[in-house]
């Protein structure tokens, strides 16, 4: 999870300069050309200023809420945040190994799924043994749940 605050407190810090830096410089520009009514640079450097500063609050509050995380209380004996995943597709008999990720480290390439995609939300509390039959924007699919290995036990720094 460090890494992930890490890389999030970087891009809140590149998003704070731009904010405070580059913006300015673009907002006196676009001002100094005249008559602001019509300044369509103006409204554009504005129009950018917001869009930043929704940014900022909104990567500030991702920050705030990753960090209240207690890795220490997640529940080993069921499936949460971290936990690496091997299921048994019921319909086509094949084995398929997800790890339950942030939003933002989520890869399906690298099978790393999210907490908040439908396949996360799906597994998160399930156990060992457990069927589940999850909707999917392609369609139900259907699983056993063979193997749960807990964060605590992965060598992942997520």
């Amino acid at each position: 999870m460090k890494k992930l605050l890490d890389r999030l407190e970087t891009q809140r810090y590149d998003l704070e300069y731009e904010l405070k830096s580059v913006v300015p410089l673009e907002i006196r520009k676009a001002a100094a050309q005249g008559d602001l009514s019509e300044n369509a640079e103006y409204e554009a450097a504005l129009d950018k200023q917001r869009m930043l500063q929704l940014k900022v609050r909104s990567t500030q509050k991702r920050i705030a809420e990753i960090a209240a995380i207690d890795l220490a209380r997640l529940p080993e004996d069921r499936i949460a945040y971290g936990s690496i995943v091997e299921l048994f597709d019921l319909d086509t008999d094949e084995e398929i190994t997800y790890q339950i990720v942030m939003a933002e480290d989520a890869d399906i390439k690298q099978q790393r799924i999210s907490v908040s995609s439908p396949i996360g939300k799906a597994l998160i509390g399930k156990e060992e043994g457990d069927e589940v039959t999850i909707k999917i924007p392609s369609g139900v699919k259907n699983y056993e749940i063979l193997k749960n290995t807990p964060y605590s036990q992965t060598e992942m720094d997520l």
